[in-house]
């Protein structure tokens, strides 16, 4: 509970019910699928470490935002 208070919700003016179940549901699937722990050694909950990391040029990565722009994430582009 305190996680989504201090990460998310103190972070927005929420105007009323829908907008607080929105940022509620967007945050605990940012939180549960992406977000990194260090528990895990900055990982997220559902993945596991990788092998082996290669090195990407600039073009090939994909900056995403979560809870409404609140997180970035930087990925691989899709072929």
């Amino acid at each position: 509970m305190e996680t989504i208070k201090l990460e998310c919700l103190n972070e927005f003016i929420v105007f009323g019910k829908k907008h607080l179940d929105y940022l509620t549901v967007e945050f605990a699937s940012y939180y549960n699928t992406k977000r990194s722990h260090m528990e895990r050694d900055h990982l997220p909950p559902i993945r596991e470490a990788p092998e082996e990391v290669e090195t990407i040029s600039i073009d090939q990565i994909e900056v995403r935002r979560y809870v409404g722009g609140l997180s970035k994430s930087f990925e691989r582009k899709l072929a």
